[in-house]
């Protein structure tokens, strides 16, 4: 029985709900209480048992029991248990039947239940109703618990939620489900919404604002539920929940913290992002100026004396005055942000009133510059990352054309920021998903016209923005620092199918383009001899073409020579690409581990015009050979130059006029 552990009072909904046949009898022996199981069995015939003496009903009920012992377990009232007793209800008998016997209190009276147990099914079925039972009163005296009829109605409400809401019990009954939360244009949506999904027969979690009696706002962390019974046809709802209002309060205060710029009291860079967020989701119009103080560590430094007051929050004084209806926010030091509706013009009139009131310090005008930029939206962006970016290159080009000026870029800077953007969003994507492919351009000796080597060269077809040049798609990589994930999947690309050519009797050299970035990274030459040794790639087949930029820094930083050389001494050869362009690369062969030269299309193209470059050519073959050194020329795209460059001594050939970057399937056809 479920009941109060001190008084041993009877819960009568619990009597009610078992599935067991339950009599209460009183202390004079009569029946004063029937459950509700007891009337399925007995049907009609029930209600006859009540007010009846348990003595003189009970040969009718349990023909076998033995009146005797029944007697005395009633007059000695305690928890006791009669076996194998047979119960004859209406239309059925029950000939195993355990009667429990238990002292209790029923309406303020002492009494007795008498309760049939019929098999181990229902044994088991009153114990998990035993056990939802106090589950249930457990819940209800820890946690915020409503009952609802199925319109809404609120039919009783425990203290824990008059508590916090304030209701008295007389006041809160008939209350509907739509008055607990408040009626805001933020949160009117919200009941409906639960609405819907109990009438599904699903469940509702989660927080939300509700409202007091008088009118006040309070948290609730909920979970409402639909409950139906199907004998008695009735339909509930259950909301339980407890108050969180306390933990949301200091939310908030962190929160505004977090938001806040403690120097100057502005909105900061975080609340900014979100607040974009919502304005861009919501497609509300409005321009963003972005503010940099030009040479602002010079300033604070060019004094003897600290500054009388910051130089933020003097500056933010101006713009607080200047721009009364837009939002500021403060994105670091130096850098400043406003939401406004504003006009260009009047944006870029603060500079004007910026001259007219100036900062002063030690009654002397600071010469303060600012460096800004204007950006639309819907027009220009689509997320506030695209947002930064365009502002941050417009104040670089606005300091680059001498700075002190608010300007806005052109439309077409804005789409190929955005497409830088959008670009280096789907590239995550396809180094994630594995979408970039290798081609491979045959190199070919000049002599044999053979395939003695041949170029990787990445390629990327997005669904999104469709085919990205490498002209592209490399200085993107590079400005992001993507340059790594491709060079590591070009290099594992290159080795697999050097390998797969070694073991089909045909091995190559395989030529890979590589970035300085990458041998900035000190484990560059550990990752490539690892990427050998897991593919089992001899060294001998890969080389690296470098550039001029490259072998410059690899001069300059001893830890990428080092790396050069480490893998030059395990068989990997190192081709200096785009040779006679630059002014230095005669230093680098003396210096660097090169053991190729190739010759820049740009000379190669130009050899039937010009007698004199083809002279040019023709010393810079000779010096490579003085120097031991393999000659490709690269950007072969005629006939005559193909010709041309086959009565010189240049060892291998690369371009159109041979081949274009192909497929592996098309390579070896040709092999």
């Amino acid at each position: 029985m479920s009941r109060n552990q001190n008084n041993n009072i009877v819960d009568v909904k619990y009597v009610d709900l078992l599935p067991l046949p339950t009599l209460i009898i009183s202390e004079e022996g009569t029946i004063v209480h029937l459950s509700q199981y007891t009337y399925l069995i007995f049907g009609n015939e029930a209600k006859h048992l009540l007010q009846q003496p348990i003595i003189t009903v009970a040969p009718q009920l349990f023909p076998s029991i033995n009146m005797g012992e029944l007697e005395s377990m009633l007059k000695k009232p305690k928890l006791q248990q009669m076996k194998n007793v047979q119960l004859h209800a209406l239309t059925q008998v029950f000939p195993n039947t355990d009667l429990f016997i238990q002292p209790c209190v029923f309406e303020d009276q002492s009494s007795i239940a008498l309760t049939c147990v019929t098999s181990q099914d229902t044994i088991n079925n009153a114990l998990l109703l035993k056990e939802l039972s106090d589950l249930r009163n457990g819940i209800y005296q820890t946690l915020m618990m409503v009952t609802l009829d199925e319109d809404g109605f609120i039919l009783d409400a425990n203290q824990a939620f008059l508590r916090a809401s304030q209701w008295t019990p007389k006041r809160v009954i008939g209350k509907s489900f739509w008055q607990l939360f408040p009626q805001t244009t933020n949160t009117y949506k919200l009941p409906e919404q639960i609405w819907r999904i109990l009438q599904q027969g699903q469940i509702w979690q989660g927080e939300a604002a509700l409202l007091t009696k008088n009118d006040q706002e309070y948290w609730g962390d909920l979970v409402i539920f639909p409950t139906f019974c199907p004998i008695q046809r009735v339909q509930r709802y259950i909301l339980i929940g407890r108050d969180i209002s306390k933990a949301k309060t200091e939310l908030h205060k962190l929160q505004k913290y977090a938001y806040v710029d403690a120097e100057t009291g502005l909105h900061n860079a975080y609340w900014l992002e979100n607040e974009i967020g919502e304005l861009v989701e919501d497609k509300r119009n409005f321009s963003f100026v972005y503010l940099s103080i030009d040479k602002f560590y010079t300033l604070k430094e060019m004094h003897n004396t600290p500054l009388d007051e910051s130089l933020g929050v003097a500056f933010t004084e101006r713009l607080k005055t200047y721009f009364q209806d837009s939002i500021i926010a403060r994105i670091n030091e130096t850098d400043f942000a406003l939401l406004t509706p504003l006009s260009e013009w009047f944006i870029q009139g603060f500079l004007n009133y910026l001259d007219g009131n100036p900062i002063y310090h030690e009654q002397f005008a600071l010469p303060i510059s600012v460096s800004g930029g204007i950006t639309r939206f819907p027009a220009e962006f689509t997320t506030y990352t695209q947002l930064m970016r365009t502002s941050l290159a417009t104040i670089s080009a606005v300091r680059e054309a001498g700075g002190n000026q608010i300007v806005a870029l052109s439309a077409d800077r804005h789409r190929e920021l955005n497409r830088a953007a959008l670009l280096e969003t789907r590239l995550l994507k396809a180094l994630d998903e594995k979408n970039l492919h290798v081609l491979y351009q045959p190199q070919v000796n000049t002599q044999t016209q053979k395939i003695c080597g041949v170029e990787a060269l990445v390629r990327w077809d997005d669904d999104v923005v469709g085919s990205v040049a490498p002209g592209e798609l490399i200085p993107l990589a590079e400005s992001t620092g993507l340059i790594h994930n491709i060079g590591n999947y070009m290099l594992r690309e290159a080795c697999q199918q050097a390998v797969s050519w070694k073991k089909a009797g045909t091995p190559i050299t395989v030529s890979i383009n590589a970035s300085v970035r990458e041998f900035r990274d000190k484990n560059m030459a550990d990752v490539v001899l690892q990427t050998l040794a897991e593919t089992r790639c001899p060294a001998e087949l890969i080389q690296f073409e470098i550039t001029e930029k490259f072998a410059l820094e690899a001069e300059l930083v001893g830890s990428i020579q080092k790396q050069l050389e480490t893998l030059q001494e395990a068989g990997v050869s190192f081709v200096l690409d785009d040779f006679g362009t630059g002014y230095s690369s005669f230093r680098y062969l003396q210096i660097l581990p090169i053991s190729a030269i190739k010759i820049d299309d740009t000379f190669i193209q130009a050899i039937e015009k010009s007698e004199k470059t083809q002279k040019l050519v023709e010393s810079m073959i000779q010096l490579g050979k003085t120097l031991d050194l393999t000659i490709v020329a690269e950007g072969v795209e005629t006939t005559q130059q193909l010709k041309w460059l086959q009565t010189t001594a240049c060892d291998i050939l690369q371009g159109y006029a041979i081949c274009k970057p192909i497929a592996v399937a098309d390579i070896n056809k040709r092999l």
